[in-house]
């Protein structure tokens, strides 16, 4: 007789197929191109593959250094020096746009200072200082105009102080709950995190924007480790305990894991990047050694995460079994209709039960409207985007995206985050398009490609970076998802393209081609929507397995422009909204959920 008995407790747990499983697991790191002028101490921002660093001490007698260099992936060029050789200063900001504040200085004595440099990319300009002078402060700097710097070292005695740079004053705020110094730094200057410090401590402070919140404390107390990510999801790694360490921690907005070592274990060392692609330049590898130029790059591959379902087993066959979910079984399945109907809408949401949907236009009106849907029923927030268009390309989960571009008309070049209550106007893209394809994990994470041009962006969370090109030019609105380190386009004449976090692959045509489709999935597990195919609107549905693509279960309602919860899983995920010949704004929404099947687990 069949005897299933769940395992209790007991799921399908491996890096590929744990939903609960964060990227940054598999993380390492890596050797990259060396430091022209080795040194510890210094300010350090940007991304993996643009990244700055500056200042900071060499050599046995701390000597301080003006130094600047720019990282483009592989090597490290000199540029402009500062004004005033530092060390000790905070974390700068990105590669274009970059601020320091305070550090200490050969004179006068004690060598602290207020003065604050702003960088626009080729030189350093002295700007108004900060009101407390301090070394070793924490620093979150998205640009030259807004920047963050709390705690620090003012000899003494260590402070919590902290101050706002809006691009012309600084201005002092609430203070932290502790006073340290030489801590970690990850986010924003509305969303930042502290972690660590001297004295050596495993304390760790959440930023608001407006109030410091304890939160969980690292596993190891150190200091003179540094950050990387967002308060949400990042890597903190090197420092002291003492002795000097290796480790790298990750937050996942609740708790610390943790991964892989450094190769060399540094002290107030150069960061860069986020928790999924990271870069440590210098820093201090002992106590007498002062200075150094190695370079280490952090990445975390992406991966698939689908949820596998309940391992089983049968005592009758003495066997193991476990539930899968095969796309191509899928159906769709009415789901609660929007409130405002239209088409050219922005879709974003990790689940089929949180999806958001933004903007879009019902002939000849757009809506500028923001609905969240809880699986259930759709709700009409307040807030809406700052620019009123339609065709944003949407990416990130129901509380943390970015919507890039658009038509108003006539073309946008804008872009908003959304941070779960309220959009933000950011950095413009490079190249101003619509009709294009967005892919990312969050706010400060995210991926533009197509439309009328074959032109890729990456989004760090301040700058869009162009990057390798799309080898075919879509002719039309294109369907794309993933993160901004593993994505699909889906063109409209049906070819299709993979990319890995750098360059495009050509992969399988889909089996119809078709504009104005939508998607939600990644390289390995692809699911397109709908779409235009003259002389009308199409309700064919496609699945990618990474192998080939394979037709599946139809939408309801043929209709092009939907939008989608394009980060989840191809197994479970919502449509909604659309237009066709007959219905430029249409309210319905459709839910795909793939039916449990069991298979068996070999174990030889």
């Amino acid at each position: 007789m069949t005897d299933f008995k769940g395992i209790r407790g007991w799921k399908v747990q491996t890096l590929s197929t744990d939903p609960a499983a964060s990227q940054e697991l598999g993380g390492s790191w890596a050797s990259g191109g060396n430091l022209n002028t080795a040194r510890g101490r210094t300010a350090g921002g940007g991304t993996q593959t643009a990244a700055i660093t500056t200042g900071g001490s060499a050599g046995p007698g701390y000597t301080r250094q003006a130094v600047t260099e720019q990282y483009n992936g592989s090597s490290w060029t000199e540029v402009g020096d500062l004004n005033t050789a530092r060390s000790l200063q905070g974390d700068c900001g990105p590669y274009t746009s970059a601020i320091v504040a305070g550090g200490a200085i050969s004179t006068p004595s004690p060598p602290v200072t207020t003065d604050v440099e702003s960088w626009d990319g080729s030189s350093w300009t002295e700007t108004t200082n900060i009101n407390t002078a301090r070394v070793a402060g924490g620093t979150v700097s998205e640009s030259n105009t807004a920047s963050l710097i709390f705690g620090g070292f003012a000899a003494p005695p260590r402070n919590a102080e902290t101050e706002l740079w809006n691009g012309s004053s600084w201005t002092e705020l609430n203070d932290m709950n502790q006073s340290k110094d030489e801590m970690a730094s990850a986010g924003t200057t509305t969303a930042a995190l502290g972690a660590g410090g001297t004295p050596v401590k495993a304390n760790v402070e959440l930023w608001d924007g407006t109030s410091w919140t304890e939160t969980t404390d690292l596993n190891t107390a150190k200091t003179g480790a540094v950050g990387a990510g967002t308060q949400t999801s990042a890597i903190v790694f090197g420092g002291s305990t003492p002795p000097y360490v290796a480790t790298t921690e990750f937050w996942n907005g609740s708790s610390w894991t943790e991964l892989a070592d450094l190769s060399t274990a540094r002290f107030l060392s150069s960061p860069a990047g986020s928790s999924v692609s990271a870069l440590m330049a210098g820093g201090d590898p002992g106590p007498s050694t002062i200075g150094s130029v190695t370079t280490e790059e952090w990445t975390a591959p992406a991966f698939s995460k689908i949820n596998l379902g309940q391992v089983y087993f049968n005592s009758t066959a003495n066997a193991f079994k476990v539930t899968e979910q095969p796309v191509p079984s899928g159906a769709w399945a009415s789901g609660g209709a929007l409130n405002t109907g239209r088409r050219a809408v922005g879709g974003a949401g990790n689940s089929q039960n949180a999806a958001l949907a933004v903007s879009g236009i019902d002939d000849p009106t757009v809506q500028n409207v923001t609905e969240s849907y809880n699986g259930t029923s759709w709700t009409t927030l307040p807030a809406t985007l700052n620019t009123s268009r339609r065709s944003v390309a949407g990416s990130g989960t129901q509380t943390s995206a970015i919507f890039a571009t658009g038509f108003i008309p006539p073309s946008s070049g804008e872009a908003e985050t959304w941070d779960g209550t309220s959009f933000t106007t950011v950095a413009e893209v490079n190249t101003t398009r619509f009709g294009i394809a967005g892919a990312g994990a969050s706010s400060t994470s995210g991926l533009i490609f197509g439309g009328s041009s074959g032109q890729t962006e990456l989004w760090n969370g301040s700058t869009w970076t162009e990057v390798n090109d799309l080898n075919t030019t879509p002719v039309g609105s294109n369907a794309g998802a993933g993160i901004a380190t593993d994505a699909l386009n889906l063109g409209p004449t049906a070819a299709s393209e993979t990319w890995d976090g750098s360059s495009w692959t050509s992969i399988a045509s889909a089996n119809t081609g078709r504009a104005n489709a939508r998607g939600n999935g990644d390289s390995s597990s692809f699911l397109a929507v709908g779409g235009d195919n003259p002389p009308g609107p199409v309700a064919a549905c496609e699945s990618w397995n990474g192998t080939s693509w394979t037709e599946v279960a139809d939408l309801a309602t043929g209709r092009y422009e939907v939008g989608t919860s394009c980060l989840a899983p191809t197994t479970s995920t919502v449509a909604f909204g659309g237009g066709s010949s007959t219905d430029n704004g249409y309210t319905l929404t459709e839910e795909w959920t793939v039916d449990i099947t069991n298979a068996t687990i070999t174990v030889s």
